[in-house]
């Protein structure tokens, strides 16, 4: 299945961005974590259904820090995340803040929740191919754990 169609259907399953990106995630390795899909639900509607940060960037960045972040008192950090979510939120922010006005959830959105169909799923679409892109440029696979033998 092609990443928009993935995409609409768990849109369609009641997802928000941020999971979608997530489970996306996931499922390119080959993987199943319920309890961080849920995690990440707490980024829907801009962190909480506020309106605040987009999900999709929030989602991304999570993303990103799956593959980079420390999980376990004997890992560390990737010293590339920084870089990496540093990397995705300018990028963010000069597609989206020049298109919409801003990078809140609210904004993008032009305060029209009926907005949501129409533009997040292109929104989603271009930050999991960021943060593919992102994770490939610094030796990262979305399709590989990094911590897996």
């Amino acid at each position: 299945m092609r990443d928009d169609e993935r995409i609409m259907e768990l849109g369609m399953q009641g997802f928000g961005c941020s999971q979608i990106l997530m489970r996306m995630a996931l499922e390119a390795r080959g993987a199943s974590n319920p309890d961080l899909v849920r995690a990440v639900s707490g980024l829907h509607g801009g962190v909480g259904f506020s309106g605040k940060l987009c999900g999709a960037l929030t989602g991304g960045a999570c993303v990103l820090a799956l593959y980079g972040g420390k999980g376990t008192p004997e890992e560390h950090e990737d010293v590339s995340l920084g870089p990496m979510v540093a990397s995705l939120v300018e990028w963010f922010e000069q597609e989206y803040a020049a298109r919409f006005g801003g990078t809140d959830c609210a904004v993008i959105l032009s305060g029209d929740p009926r907005n949501r169909m129409s533009r997040c799923p292109q929104i989603v679409q271009q930050v999991l191919d960021r943060v593919r892109e992102t994770l490939t440029v610094n030796g990262f696979d979305l399709a590989r754990d990094p911590r897996a033998p």
